[in-house]
């Protein structure tokens, strides 16, 4: 057989006689015409398996297509008569700050205009799962990169395996040659900025992956107790229309509204996705307490033991914001934010006496909203085996909340304008706050000084002052960022962890959470955990 002759076998073993018939996979030539919705897909799906061939699935980012992925494909191919390929849709993609790289249509046009390729979609969900029960595959096409199911941190290719073969379907694992999207990004097309791009190449050389992975396994049993002040965040979008014509106001347009459990709750379910166990002392209000809100978002893993103050609202936040933009236009706060009455003080007091000591760690989430008093503070400095401190400054308490009223922590976390009020200096830098004069006014060993898009300054006793840039220049709300941020590091101080690498992984969570509205979801460990392998890939 001649080498052309073997060739045209080849391609006729490629197009199978059933695929001619069914003129599935050829219909569509533009690269664009090929990308469907998912219910069209399943009914593609349907209709081949309906004319007795096979359907093959392959689901993944694709953020830079290479040869790995043409050669996967290629191989998918093979285990049917008919290849669909669907990649996550931007949202979703939780590879690190500044990805997708690439937009999901521009994804899908780029596997569309693979001969290999019969039909593309985009996956609005954060898993394949929903995906494969409304396709239903014959075969499920995945990398041989993901044969360990041990090795995934999402756990999902064991949910997706079981899905799968509920209604008779396989997963198969092409055998062929493994590339990066991420690796080819970080190298030649990285969207960082070049001071971001030389820290993290000499971060790397003392911070393997693994090292890192590891700091963050060394929590998963923490039992957790965290104090703060409960609070609703409600966001009203509306439609800025103008200058109302007799009155020297903005007109508004109302369009819908959602309702978050913020503060201490949505610090406590960050904790949760990193902790084994986490537990709440809080207060809220009988006059719209919101309880059932505030219940109804914790994870699962988390309980709150409610103090209630009668005759007041739990504190809400209302924020006016046009949907366009995320543009918050302004807020109107619903409080009482007066101490806590002694009886009730007593009982918050006393609870913390009997259950502080009981914990790996106690996290002090305080937004200067009259839960916490001095006699409290008192009890947790005395009680907590080890105690994370933030105190925030915000419109209702700017300058009467200081980090300073806590005379000890064995971490505090707290933004550079919280620590210029504390330290009651506007002009001088942040290093040498952190470095000199905020040790100076409480004992403390180990903080971090966030500071939004300049990064983190971090200082551990006897350590110089190091500051770790801004993953990200994306930023759809910041609303939550620094109590994400003090969540998830605070265990991790507790657990004996690095500064560098602590501050680092807080950075890679801020990043995520400023890609989060509100409260919409909490930072889980699989996206960290993929984040920091991207950025270190």
């Amino acid at each position: 057989m001649t080498k052309e002759s073997a060739a045209s076998a080849g391609d006729r073993r490629m197009e199978s006689p059933g695929r001619r018939r069914l003129d599935l996979g050829k219909a569509a030539r533009s690269p664009r015409a090929k990308i469907k919705s998912i219910e069209d897909l399943a009914t593609l799906a349907e209709t081949t398996r309906s004319a007795g061939r096979k359907v093959v699935l392959a689901h993944g980012v694709f953020d830079l297509v290479h040869l790995g992925h043409v050669r996967h494909l290629e191989a998918a191919r093979r285990h049917g008569d008919l290849l669909m390929v669907t990649v996550t849709a931007d949202a979703f993609v939780n590879k690190g700050p500044g990805r997708p790289a690439f937009t999901d249509a521009l994804r899908a046009e780029m596997l569309g205009a693979l001969e290999y390729v019969d039909w593309v979609g985009i996956n609005y969900s954060s898993d394949a799962l929903s995906l494969i029960r409304t396709i239903k595959p014959d075969v499920y096409a995945k990398g041989s990169d993901y044969v360990d199911a041990t090795a995934d941190v999402t756990g999902k290719i064991a949910q997706e395996r079981k899905a799968v073969e509920s209604y008779g379907g396989a997963m198969v694992f092409t055998d062929e040659i493994t590339s990066s999207s991420t690796q080819l990004i970080n190298r030649y097309f990285s969207t960082l900025d070049p001071a971001v791009r030389d820290y993290l190449d000499g971060f790397r050389q003392d911070h393997p992956v693994a090292m890192l992975e590891e700091l963050l396994d060394r929590v998963k049993n923490y039992r957790v107790l965290v104090v703060g002040d409960s609070i609703v965040d409600e966001y009203q979008y509306v439609q800025p229309m103008g200058k109302a014509a007799k009155e020297n106001m903005i007109a508004t347009l109302f369009q819908s509204r959602e309702m978050f459990a913020g503060g201490v709750v949505a610090a406590a379910n960050h904790l949760a996705n990193f902790c084994g166990e986490v537990d709440i002392i809080t207060s809220i209000g009988s006059d719209d307490s919101q309880e059932e809100l505030l219940l109804r978002a914790r994870q699962s893993n988390v309980s709150i033991d409610f103090i209630e103050r009668r005759g007041v609202p739990t504190t809400r936040k209302c924020r006016f914001i046009d949907p366009a933009y995320m543009r918050k236009l302004f807020e109107v706060y619903s409080m009482d934010d007066k101490p806590l009455e002694p009886p009730l003080e007593a009982e918050l007091n006393r609870k913390i006496a009997e259950r502080a000591g009981d914990y790996d760690m106690v996290l002090v989430t305080d937004f200067g909203h009259g839960l916490i008093s001095r006699a409290t503070i008192d009890l947790l400095t005395d009680k907590a085996r080890f105690l994370a401190v933030n105190a925030q400054s915000n419109s209702a308490n700017m300058g009467y909340n200081l980090i300073t009223k806590y005379p000890r922590a064995d971490y505090v976390c707290i933004d550079a304008p919280e620590a210029k009020l504390a330290i009651g200096e506007k002009y001088v830098d942040v290093e040498t706050i952190a470095g000199t004069l905020l040790p100076r006014r409480m004992q403390c060993d180990r903080l971090i000084l966030t500071h939004g898009g300049y990064g983190c300054i971090i200082h551990s006793k006897g350590e110089a002052v190091s500051r770790i840039p801004a993953l990200t220049r994306t930023v759809v709300d910041t609303v939550g960022a620094g109590d994400a941020f003090l969540a998830v590091t605070s265990p991790l101080v507790k657990a004996g962890g690095p500064m560098k690498a602590i501050g680092f992984i807080g950075n890679v969570v801020g990043a995520l959470k400023v890609g989060i509205v509100g409260h919409r979801s909490s930072i889980d460990k699989a996206s960290v955990v993929k984040s920091i392998r991207a950025l270190l890939s």
